[in-house]
């Protein structure tokens, strides 16, 4: 799974990988993104690419309670074509969410060691993710999960899933406004290459969401 990530990129760099053409409204980096909080994405709505806002923690149009959200950060990319709280959402609302790293925890004699986990040859990328829109009386949430996949030969010795990096040519494709069968979906995933990727051990301070600023990313020796 993926449970916690960075955006430190500036809006104008943000604005200009992904080619947003209107201000990021109320943009803030983040050394410790975590479930529940506002992740920035980006959506096409039929005229253009869109960068907003959504909940990480997806609460499915039918939902009866929000507090699913919490149990649904991640969706497995095998499987999110046939679960009915995905299948939909794989067909017609797919989204990228913006990010620049990832944490994850690495199993050791002692205890769990966070590990940042970067892109060798480019710094901001988009995860794969997948939004639903949610209304009870004059409650809106829009939200949001990420896709997953099994871990490449980096990732293996670190965990055994990981975050779906969409490489920068498939971006624009993932969140075309054409509806997708399932199926189809899914089959673009599976087709997407890995890249070469980077990690080294912060300390346990990231363990803590509450912690946001440059000490969750400084490198432990």
């Amino acid at each position: 799974m993926c449970g916690r990530y960075t955006l430190l990129a500036d809006e104008l760099e943000i604005r200009e990988a992904f080619h947003i053409n209107h201000p990021l409204e109320k943009y803030e980096p983040s050394y410790n993104i975590a479930p529940g909080q506002n992740v920035l994405a980006v959506i096409h709505n039929g005229k253009e690419k869109r960068a907003g806002y959504l909940r990480w923690g997806l609460v499915p149009s039918w939902a009866k309670d929000k507090k699913i959200g919490y149990k649904m950060i991640n969706a497995r990319s095998e499987t999110a074509h046939k679960k009915p709280s995905f299948k939909q959402l794989m067909s017609r609302k797919r989204c990228l969410i913006l990010a620049d790293s990832f944490y994850e925890w690495e199993k050791t004699d002692q205890a769990k060691q966070p590990k940042r986990i970067q892109l060798e040859d480019r710094r901001l990328f988009a995860f794969a993710g997948l939004w639903d829109k949610w209304v009870e009386d004059d409650n809106i949430l829009f939200t949001c999960t990420m896709l997953t996949m099994p871990a490449n030969d980096f990732m293996k010795p670190i965990h055994h899933r990981m975050p779906i990096i969409l490489p920068e040519d498939k971006e624009e494709d993932w969140i075309k406004p054409e509806k997708w069968q399932p199926e189809a979906a899914y089959q673009f995933l599976q087709s997407v290459d890995s890249e070469a990727l980077t990690a080294y051990s912060v300390s346990n301070y990231v363990n803590a969401a509450k912690n946001n600023d440059e000490k969750c990313i400084e490198s432990i020796v």
